[in-house]
């Protein structure tokens, strides 16, 4: 294992990023520039997010390509358990026996027995479920590792990945910090980084947005004073602090929006609309037409982290913000009558 790779030999959708870390494109549905994977090619090598079951071929090969075989992977960690994210676990468990799958405490049971998931993640994307992601297969139970506020991944040589709840974006989301590099692995915690804009727009799917959650996971990482952001959309990012004070400012402007919004009505139509006006108009188009391939992974990028996904998450938190301060109320008045 570990056979050297000539940097202008590794394959295609493989990038070197230096401090034996390599970028892995795992070309969600079959195009590129949509899902990140990250290898850590130490003593203990280890796969930071694995994608969907369609992309576990991809991985596999490139692991392979980089000197990675099936006796090989010390651990695969996936940040949170979104299909985009870990719906390869199970193949990847099949293919690398020897890893131990690493996840947050909050999401481990549905790597374990992912029926519940896998219905859910149906009603939600129907037939296209089957072209986006697949289906997430179990994992052996006793080669899961499930982690709470903070928890170590060993990668050798004194060499760590250390975890942080983060979550925000989903209640079982956490960040990895990369002792000896500083890197920090955000999954969806600061949302979707476009390499070609150098933007970043924030992911606030439901049903577990979290606006007050999402804005600590942001003070948290910058806390840390990372040296880059590995994004699981799309790669790393060295732009550290300007990309965490562009997220927050997106974020804060997206649930502002669809507050305004809904003032104004209870559709949600007229908030996607607002935000599309107000929000999405001020971003940069890309600095070439898209064409093809790149066409085709922008439209479904839009799909996993659109306009509609990211409002409908964010009304829904809203509505629950409400729905406490009625519940609050009433408690309080009962009290106040004895």
């Amino acid at each position: 294992m570990h056979d050297d790779v000539e940097p202008n030999a590794l394959p295609s959708g493989v990038t070197a990023l230096g401090d034996d870390i390599f970028a892995i494109d795992t070309r969600m549905a079959g195009y590129p520039g949509i899902t990140s994977s990250y290898l850590i090619r130490t003593e203990r090598p280890c796969v930071v997010e694995v994608g969907t079951a369609g992309s576990a071929p991809v991985l596999r090969d490139a692991l392979a390509a980089l000197g990675i075989g099936p006796e090989d992977l010390a651990t695969v960690v996936v940040t949170h358990i979104h299909l985009d994210h870990a719906g390869g676990v199970g193949d990847i468990a099949t293919m690398f026996p020897n890893a131990e799958i690493v996840v947050h405490e909050r999401g481990a049971r549905h790597l374990a027995d992912p029926a519940r998931l896998m219905r859910s993640a149906r009603m939600v994307w129907g037939d296209k479920l089957d072209l986006l992601f697949g289906d997430l297969r179990p994992t052996d139970a006793d080669r899961i590792r499930a982690v709470g506020e903070t928890g170590r991944i060993d990668l050798g040589a004194g060499r760590a990945l250390v975890s942080h709840y983060a979550p925000g974006h989903a209640k079982h989301h956490m960040g990895l910090v990369d002792s000896a590099t500083g890197d920090l692995y955000v999954g969806d915690a600061l949302g979707v980084y476009n390499p070609h804009t150098g933007e970043v727009r924030p992911a606030t799917p439901p049903p577990d947005f979290d606006m007050e959650a999402a804005q600590s996971s942001l003070r948290l990482f910058g806390d840390i004073a990372p040296r880059r952001l590995m994004f699981s959309h799309f790669g790393a990012v060295d732009t550290v602090e300007q990309t965490l004070e562009s997220s927050a400012e997106e974020l804060r402007a997206w649930v502002d929006t669809v507050r305004t919004a809904r003032a104004d009505s209870p559709d949600l139509d007229h908030a996607v609309a607002m935000v599309r006006e107000r929000v999405v108009s001020r971003y940069r188009p890309r600095p070439e037409a898209a064409t093809g391939d790149d066409a085709r992974a922008a439209e479904v990028m839009d799909l996993l982290s659109g306009v509609h996904s990211n409002v409908a998450g964010i009304v829904h938190w809203l509505d629950r913000v409400a729905e406490d301060q009625r519940a609050a109320r009433e408690r309080a008045r009962q009290q106040a009558q004895g």
